[in-house]
């Protein structure tokens, strides 16, 4: 029996092992990757002086971390469809969030455990509880291992949350394309001077586009559209691929030509450099479509499980704290089984009641966010919104 099974090497899962090794406590990290480099992390994360940094400080990671952000990220472009610039302000440093790649991020916190500590192209299969605040964890290959603490970091669609809650992500209304232009200024130069030096929201009703430059030159763009799912597959794109950002899509999920051509149409009236984004993407456009879990979203104490990052909170992207969420949670929990020697559901119990509370708040500010940013007078809408955090000192 292994005393702490984490399931899930995302940022939440490492961040949680990291800060128990800090404190002397092993733990297992299950992934289903077969390595830290098995494929791509996903875009750019905006790390949060309140939160995402504050995790890193307690993981002892903080200089690390000041290493990979990313010079002048927190620009910020807004544009209407019809190109005009509404906001366009330049990276001045003080935002308390600065940017980084999400992959030298993950690669930080891998770098930061004991050789062993992953245990790498791990499937998980199924738990199933033992009694006693023991589970036993079975793998895809047949093999299994048991948890004193059993811990969920596994994502949206986690396999641990059913032993707390049988709540499930719903779809919110909204699916990204996501969208590569590599080598921008020199392959892309119109897309490139559309984004600029962080990000762009080019935004109307129903629609629109959110694009960051990549610390390698790239961008990387989501074209946004209020669809059905059924949309989805009947455009073309052969279903909605819901797994993490950068991670495989399933054959013929990137669409045809006939459905970039679909997806073209929506976009008909807005500004050619902005529908220049979709026409001139390299590879696949992958659609994601948005789910989240229910606003405030609390579960009885387990004995013996818990959840951090997505699988306990997964929410809209419109509020900027999913990585964050994950960051704090893990550095939270890793904290408070340091600080409960003997008595884990003590230290549990602490840890969850002030989760929830952060995860309701953040939960709802997302799906606020998510409306105001497709409202029938955005961009007008998101610009109001950043005025009035800008008024409340946020």
């Amino acid at each position: 029996m292994e005393d702490i099974v984490i399931v899930g090497g995302g940022l939440g899962g490492l961040t949680l092992a990291r800060v128990l090794h800090i404190h002397g406590i092993e733990a297992a990290v299950y992934e289903l990757d077969d390595s830290g480099r098995a494929r791509g992390q996903g875009g750019m994360l905006d790390i949060h002086d309140d939160s995402g940094q504050v995790a890193l400080r307690e993981a002892g990671l903080f200089e690390q971390f000041r290493g990979i952000v990313h010079p002048g990220g927190e620009a910020m472009r807004i544009l209407d469809r019809h190109g005009n610039v509404r906001v366009d302000e330049e990276d001045e440093g003080g935002r308390g969030r600065p940017e980084v790649d999400r992959g030298d991020l993950r690669r930080i916190l891998v770098e930061s455990l004991p050789e062993g500590t992953i245990r790498w192209g791990r499937k998980v299969a199924g738990v199933e509880p033992l009694g006693g605040g023991r589970h036993e964890v079975r793998f895809a290959d047949g093999s299994s291992t048991t948890a004193g603490l059993l811990v969920g970091a596994d994502g949206a669609w986690s396999r641990v949350r059913p032993l707390v809650s049988d709540a499930k992500p719903k779809y919110a209304g909204i699916t990204f394309f996501e969208i590569d232009l590599f080598d921008a200024d020199r392959r892309h130069p119109g897309a490139a001077q559309v984004v600029g030096g962080g990000m762009l929201f080019a935004l109307g009703a129903g629609k629109g586009f959110l694009a960051h430059r990549e610390t390698d030159g790239s961008l990387h763009v989501y074209a946004a559209l209020r669809v059905d799912e059924d949309w989805i597959a009947e455009a073309g794109f052969g279903g909605v691929w819901s797994g993490p950002a950068g991670s495989r899509p399933d054959p013929g999920s990137g669409g045809t030509a006939e459905a970039r051509s679909r997806l073209v149409e929506q976009f008909q009236g807005w500004a050619p450099e902005l529908v220049a984004l979709i026409e001139e993407a390299d590879g696949p456009l992958v659609p994601r479509a948005i789910h989240a879990l229910p606003v405030g979203l609390r579960w009885d104490r387990v004995p013996g499980v818990t959840l951090v990052g997505d699988a306990a909170h997964v929410m809209s992207p419109f509020a900027g704290e999913g990585a964050n969420l994950a960051l704090h949670d893990g550095a939270l929990l890793g904290k408070a089984l340091a600080e409960w020697p003997g008595d884990v559901e003590g230290a549990l119990g602490s840890y969850e009641e002030a989760m929830f509370a952060r995860a309701a708040a953040s939960a709802a500010e997302a799906a606020e966010n998510l409306e105001i940013c497709f409202r029938d007078d955005a961009p007008q809408s998101l610009i109001d919104r950043f005025a009035a955090y800008a008024a409340a000192g946020r």
